[in-house]
């Protein structure tokens, strides 16, 4: 029988993280474990308050769910998800931290690293990026000093933030791509893509609300950097919509429900011609482990949670200028180092 536990932490960052939604001083995770004999696969979930999402309410759902997860033979991963998905409908976060723990214990399993179990080859994988949130220009370019990096994520949401980012590039050769956030109108778009294209903008990052699909096939036909859909991309079932809208699609493990929709995610996006990133939500090592199994299937990857948060709760990723580096143990291969 499946040992279920979990464990909920509050994990300070390392700076105030500011985006386009607010500004938040730590990020609230909920780790979860399933043990089967002396293996003990883990899987994680962050608590994001703009999608009503609480560890205590999580914690609710889990326990009162505990039996039915308990007495689960887990014999295919896959089928374990589609088991969670009716059992848990709609809680895409807790399912994501159970599937998570569930593929790291069957790949241990099969002593395998998760990547090999998944017929993953590791070769050709792309840089993380590291993730500057809003602030003023002399405490971003501040962060720039501390974490010199070849790729940078710079958060913006306020039309006049061009003249922040313009004192950036000023600054820096690195690559850098723009994440919204939802954060600017279709005018404010239009308006502000030359200027990013003079700035050598890599890639833009859902600058329009979700949902606003017309406005974003008429910017898709004049802009001339990639656009990629995070908050228009939640779930397998909008990768279609996003398919001539977008250039490309951020996938999410927490929000799509983890490692199983994901990858089917990743497949149906190929066939539509769409690049291809996976994104952090401020996971510890634990879910960014899950990301960066993933690695060479991915165009893009934004997987730097680690890196932004002062504490972490395991070790077993290795961040070298961009590059991750995996322990090379079974499972995820990480090792938990939370309270037990």
């Amino acid at each position: 029988m499946l040992q279920l536990k979990h464990y909920s932490f509050e994990l300070a960052f390392e700076y105030p993280f500011t985006i386009f939604k607010g500004t938040k001083t730590y990020q609230p995770t909920l780790i979860t474990s399933l043990g089967l004999g002396n293996l003990t696969g883990y899987g994680e979930a962050p608590a994001i308050d703009y999608y009503n999402i609480t560890v205590p309410d999580m914690v609710s759902s889990l326990e009162e769910k505990r039996a039915m997860i308990q007495r689960y033979a887990l014999t295919d991963p896959h089928r374990f998800w589609h088991f969670l998905h009716h059992l848990l409908p709609g809680q895409h976060f807790l399912t994501a931290a159970l599937d998570i723990a569930a593929w790291d214990l069957f790949a241990q399993m099969r002593r395998q690293p998760l990547f090999q179990l998944l017929g993953i080859k590791w070769e050709r994988t792309p840089l993380t990026d590291y993730t500057i949130g809003m602030d003023s220009v002399e405490n971003m370019l501040a962060k720039l000093d501390a974490h010199p990096w070849p790729i940078y994520k710079i958060k913006m949401g306020k039309t006049d933030d061009i003249d922040v980012l313009r004192a950036i590039r000023a600054h820096t050769n690195s690559t850098i791509r723009i994440d919204v956030n939802e954060g600017w109108t279709f005018d404010d778009a239009k308006a502000l893509l030359p200027e990013l294209q003079k700035l050598n903008i890599s890639l833009l990052e859902q600058p329009l609300p979700r949902g606003e699909y017309a406005a974003m096939r008429e910017l898709k036909a004049i802009s001339p950097i990639p656009l990629f859909a995070d908050e228009s991309c939640r779930t397998e079932d909008e990768v279609k919509k996003c398919s001539d809208c977008f250039h490309g699609i951020n996938i999410k493990l927490t929000k799509c429900g983890g490692i199983t929709p994901a990858l089917r995610m990743i497949k149906e996006a190929r066939a539509l011609g769409l690049k291809i990133m996976a994104g952090s939500m401020n996971e510890s090592t634990i879910g960014s482990a899950a990301i960066a199994n993933l690695l060479p299937l991915l165009d893009e990857v934004d997987a730097d949670g680690p890196l932004l948060l002062r504490e972490d709760v395991a070790t077993g990723l290795k961040y070298d200028a961009g590059v991750i580096q995996l322990s090379g143990g079974n499972g995820l291969g990480i090792k938990f180092t939370g309270k037990r």
